[in-house]
């Protein structure tokens, strides 16, 4: 029979999941949502205390309440956790129940369950006579190793201390493509100096490049002894941490033997060992003094601990070193696993690791087939680690050539665009598990690695076809960007100065420019100023074009300022005419404010010119109509009998012109003089066939460049490929019709109307004018 303790436990954490599982919630009303909603405010501890499922809300609160105010997409939630997971949650339950038994029955149980588990992963992982050390922090058994081998090499380390160190300074090796700050660390928990960690070049002729290179490090461990210090420890790598390579594990195995050394494998490659077949290069881990898995990343496992695997005869030393422990409870960070591997089984756990090779030569297989793609891999036959990139050497031979002006930047230029590429990819397809990772000598590559990504993604074969699909996409429009970003920096030229080109090596686009303004007469300040606003808003008009081509501000932390970037385009583009329009709409606009910074001026001058032909007016009006019709009763009586024509006519004020007109015109025609039609002008745009964007040529047929082509989020790039026409105002209008659509500020708008109604009332008082006066605005 199940003990009811136990049995409760496993209720509680179901209902735990259901109730943090995202959706599972239905929404609060009245006070219960508005107590939740104040989740982010720390408040004081309640004095009744709440029941289980108020504080499980209150924790499902605080894991999504952010995401539901910034409306994140569904990818950045909270992973599914598969039923392999439960039992590894439920671990970590049963290990604070079991905690609580008597001491005795404590032991027993640790040490079943500590055994059990270190049995099943040595026999797993190929490694007899091994013993297990679980720690949190994958890089603690790699200390508590080097502990052990510092207690083993220096007999009077337990008395003395640090002092016997000193007498002969121990080294440890590292490879130059191992974990970063690994050895940092190790220096830093061991209270070791930095000189006491060498790092092993990597082979730079011969084999890979990502190899530690054995006779280099065969040379220095020989000088370490000339110099009275002492080789201590050897990290070695089963997979690099950026291109999933693995070091020459028999001849380093060798040679560590040869110089007493002690040699410590790790790396993600080590999961293969549980497979039926191995290649010889893995095999060598087995041989290895300890090595250390994470069979929480390889079997999808929340929560499971790092293992370190490691054989030595001395249990004392294992005890000094911290690898074993005394206390029962220390023993318990084993249960999750012991649960999770009994629930998976032999079968289930092979399973797993082979479906994550499976789709490594899935997608190595379907790179092949694409062109301007290279791929990286230790071997074909069985990496389970896959690096391609964007190569520009193999797209320029057939793309015509307008690349080879970028031979300068050419490594900074792909960098870019394959870090671009690699983000498109984890956004187009999450369940992927892509990555991007800086090498040294390969530059900017995509990495897909799913034994650390595919059990807990759920990655599919399905998805790896969606990934192929969708680089086939992408590469295309690389490859055109690529060729055009020559004849974009060309055509930049072509409008200098009111242009310039900058140099933007990591922007992943079309390139980037900008608007210089005339700078007569302006100090640096103002310049500045001028410089910005106008390309802001001419960024904001671009933005506001038909067109699928991405205009933006440019990389978060770029170098460049106020500047206009370009992002990808297809190879239809037509960069004279997309330069053309950015240089016609920057005068544009720079017209357009220098207008409206005069019109202040205008305004004042046009006012004190109608308040001087109103004075004339009204000494015209006394003399035509005489004195007696100016008198009150007298003048309404003596029009009533002989009604008086005016001769006088109203003024209309021209803000452009900044002069007073007649309004006899205006009376005679019903039209207002002088308003230019605002008929499109004969540009660029009106040539464009139904349905065809801007910047595109005719004839071309391309309107694939689907939201795979912007840089920033997919969602945002998103533009619908229907025909829609371009828009009415042309992006380069001529001088007359630049006038005709000034835009006049609403306050000089109200002065002109009070002016213009002034004239109107004094001058054809007798004469009833017609409702709704517009002031005559040239250019409105």
């Amino acid at each position: 029979m199940v003990d009811s303790t136990f049995a409760q436990v496993g209720k509680n954490l179901s209902e735990a999941m259901r109730i943090l599982g995202d959706g599972q919630r239905e929404p609060e009303t009245g006070p219960e949502k508005w107590r939740f909603s104040r989740t982010s405010i720390p408040g004081p501890l309640q004095g009744d205390g709440q029941d289980v499922a108020t504080i499980l809300h209150l924790v499902h609160n605080l894991i999504h309440d952010e995401e539901e105010e910034e409306d994140m997409p569904s990818q950045h939630r909270m992973q599914h956790v598969g039923e392999q997971g439960h039992m590894a949650l439920l671990g970590h339950s049963l290990a604070a129940y079991i905690s609580v038994l008597d001491r005795e029955r404590l032991r027993k149980l640790t040490t079943r369950i500590l055994s059990d588990t270190t049995l099943w992963l040595c026999r797993l992982f190929r490694y007899e006579n091994g013993s297990a050390y679980f720690h949190e922090d994958d890089r603690d058994g790699l200390v508590k190793v080097c502990r052990l081998v510092i207690n083993a090499r220096y007999e009077e380390y337990a008395s003395e201390g640090y002092s016997v160190l000193s007498s002969r300074q121990p080294v440890i090796y590292q490879s130059a493509s191992g974990r970063s700050g690994l050895g940092q660390h190790l220096c830093s928990q061991l209270g070791l100096p930095l000189s006491s960690l060498c790092t092993v070049p990597c082979n730079t002729i011969f084999g890979s490049q990502h190899q530690m290179d054995v006779a280099l490090l065969d040379k220095l461990i020989k000088e370490d002894i000339e110099t009275g210090k002492l080789p201590l420890l050897l990290i070695a790598n089963a997979g690099t941490p950026g291109a999933g390579h693995t070091d020459k594990l028999a001849r380093l195995k060798d040679l560590c033997d040869q110089y007493n050394m002690w040699l410590h494998v790790e790396g993600v490659n080590l999961a293969t060992l549980a497979l039926g077949q191995v290649t010889s290069a893995i095999m060598a881990a087995s041989r290895s003094d300890s090595m250390t898995l994470t069979p929480g990343q390889w079997l999808g496992l929340p929560a499971v601990t790092a293992v370190t695997l490691y054989r030595h005869e001395d249990p004392a030393l294992s005890l000094a070193a911290g690898l074993t422990s005394s206390q029962p409870v220390a023993k318990l960070r084993a249960l999750p696993l012991w649960l999770s591997l009994q629930y998976l089984g032999h079968s289930g756990i092979i399973q797993k690791i082979r479906h994550a090779t499976a789709l490594s030569q899935q997608l190595l297989q379907k790179l092949k087939a694409l062109a301007s793609i290279k791929t990286s891999v230790e071997d074909e036959l069985s990496s389970p680690v896959v690096l391609f990139r964007f190569s520009q050497e193999m797209s320029s031979a057939s793309s015509g050539g307008s690349g080879e002006g970028y031979c300068a930047g050419e490594k900074e230029v792909l960098d870019a665009f394959n870090r671009w590429l690699g983000e498109q990819l984890l956004q187009l397809v999450p369940n992927s598990g892509v990555d991007v990772v800086e090498l040294e000598d390969e530059g900017t590559c995509v990495r897909f690695s799913p034994l650390l990504t595919a059990a807990v993604l759920g990655t599919q074969e399905e998805n790896i076809e969606d990934l192929t699909e969708k680089l086939s996409e992408l590469v295309p429009v690389m490859c055109s960007t690529m060729c055009l970003r020559q004849d974009f920096r060309e055509e930049t030229h072509r409008h200098s100065p009111s242009l310039t080109y900058k140099e933007e090596l990591s922007w992943p686009g079309l390139g980037a420019v900008r608007y210089e303004p005339r700078a007569e007469g302006m100090d640096e300040s103002r310049r500045k100023q001028e410089l910005e606003k106008i390309n802001s808003e001419l960024l904001k008009k671009l933005q506001d074009l038909d067109t699928d081509i991405i205009f933006s501000t440019g990389p978060e932390f770029g170098t460049e300022e106020d500047c206009i970037f370009v992002g990808m385009v297809t190879e239809d583009v037509d960069v004279s005419e997309l330069v053309d329009t950015v240089a016609a709409l920057g005068r544009d606009i720079e017209e357009n404010g220098r207008l409206l910074e005069n019109m202040t001026e205008v305004v004042r001058k046009g006012i004190l010119e109608a308040e001087l032909q109103l004075q004339k007016a009204n000494e015209e009006k006394l003399l035509e109509e005489g004195m007696l019709r100016q008198l009150p009763l007298v003048g309404s009586v003596l029009n009533w009998f002989s009604p008086f024509q005016s001769s006088i006519k109203g003024r209309t004020f021209n803000l452009a012109a900044g002069s007073l007109d007649s309004t006899e015109t205006t009376y005679s025609t019903k039209a207002q003089p002088g308003r230019p039609s605002l008929q499109e002008s004969p540009t660029s745009s009106s040539k464009k066939h139904p349905g065809q964007r801007l910047f595109r040529r005719s004839g071309a047929g391309s309107d694939s460049f689907s939201e795979t082509s912007s840089i920033g989020p997919a969602e945002e790039s998103t533009t619908p490929s229907g025909s829609i026409h371009p828009p009415a105002s042309p992006p380069a209008p001529e001088e007359d019709s630049r006038t005709a659509e000034v835009v006049v500020p609403e306050n000089i708008q109200e002065s002109s109307v009070q002016v213009h109604t002034q004239l109107e009332d004094e001058v054809a008082s007798e004469e009833r004018q017609p409702e709704g006066q517009e002031v005559e605005q040239s250019g409105r």
